[in-house]
């Protein structure tokens, strides 16, 4: 299972974004790879490290990580890819956290040194009928990624020789002072482009169609966006592909109205049917229950079955089925009929007579809600 990032980094829930800051700067300090040469126990510390803190320290992130937790970002439900991310990834991101007292990975990276470039993110929505998002579904969709293409070469820069960062000095009244700053003409990749393609666009790249996979988890909502790593644009030379950020819609059903992780159902009976009683066919979401009707049921009884619900995004289990039962009232009679109702209008049993159990519509709406 893994691992929860407040634990990781050894804050509470409540923590703001400075605790987690500090904390995260603690943790990558001991398990930074300068400190810990050749210990690959203490590398995916300093990995998992930076994972929490990339949820943690966005405000964002974290209200999603505390609203659907590991789900909303996790790569082993098809989108997050936190658990995928490298040195490069992380001394890019977060250097820094680091100050100056350390280098990058294996020599490279850096702080203010040679950095990778990340490619564009790439967006799009896919709808989900309510089937899919009580039983989890893998879909295949089509995006046009920019890749680069086949044949490109690029040369190291010969501005910045491929320090990716140019000096700059300038005349304070302190004196002179010089700074580093990123490379103007690489941005800081260290490469420029030397060959390509006629058919590549200014910075060698093409635009191809990929099939992606994406496996949704059950309990997803409308709205939700999920991100698969790596599935966005490239960008040029020694670059990381940018993500496919994945935005669900929830399409209506015919019959079910979701509310969180309740279904609502409005099942219509006779007159007939309410005062005898009778066994009826509802639409559940993963097919027809039946369900038996007491005799005299009123109009406005709720029914609830436990479990027939979707699926908890967190694993908490099942949502209930709410079926609202509404007692059909016949809008015209034939003669035969309309006699009979007249004749037992003043009969007691035809008379209203709620008992205490049964409650009044605005208390039936409170226990839907508490």
């Amino acid at each position: 299972m893994k691992k929860d990032f407040y634990d990781i980094l050894g804050v509470s829930k409540n923590a703001d974004t400075a605790a987690i800051k500090k904390a995260y700067r603690k943790k990558a300090i001991e398990f930074h790879p300068d400190k810990n040469p050749g210990d690959k126990a203490a590398e995916e510390k300093f990995k998992e490290a930076a994972e929490a803190y990339e949820v943690l320290g966005d405000p964002d992130k974290k209200a999603k990580y505390d609203q659907y937790g590991h789900q909303a970002f996790d790569g082993s439900g098809g989108f997050g890819g936190h658990g995928h991310m490298n040195m490069d990834d992380i001394f890019s991101q977060f250097g820094d956290i680091f100050g100056g007292g350390f280098g990058g990975f294996g020599g490279g990276g850096s702080r203010g040194g040679v950095r990778r470039a990340k490619g564009s993110n790439l967006r799009i929505k896919v709808k989900l009928t309510l089937e899919e998002i009580a039983n989890g579904v893998e879909k295949k969709v089509k995006v046009k990624r920019k890749v680069q293409a086949p044949g490109v070469s690029y040369k190291t820069c010969s501005t910045c020789n491929g320090q990716g960062q140019v000096m700059r000095v300038t005349n304070t009244i302190l004196g002179r002072m010089q700074s580093a700053t990123t490379c103007p003409a690489c941005g800081g990749s260290g490469q420029i482009l030397d060959k390509k393609p006629s058919n590549a666009d200014a910075q060698g790249m093409i635009v191809e169609d990929e099939t992606v996979s994406i496996k949704i988890p059950a309990g997803v909502v409308d709205g939700m966006q999920l991100k698969v790593s790596n599935k966005g644009n490239d960008a040029p030379g020694n670059s990381i592909p940018g993500d496919l950020i994945v935005a669900i819609e929830e399409l209506e059903h015919e019959f079910l109205k979701r509310e969180g992780e309740n279904l609502h159902y409005d099942l219509y009976v006779s007159f007939p049917e309410a005062v005898l009683g009778v066994s009826k066919d509802i639409e559940a979401i993963n097919g027809k229950v039946r369900i038996k009707l007491e005799e005299g049921i009123q109009s406005g009884k709720i029914l609830r079955l436990k479990g027939k619900g979707i699926p908890s995004i967190n694993g908490y289990g099942n949502g209930d089925l709410l079926v609202h039962v509404n007692v059909w009232t016949p809008k015209t009679l034939n003669k035969e009929q309309k006699q009979f109702f007249e004749k037992n209008l003043e009969d007691d049993n035809f008379s209203p007579n709620p008992e205490k159990s049964d409650k009044s519509f605005f208390e039936k709406v409170k226990d839907m809600f508490s």
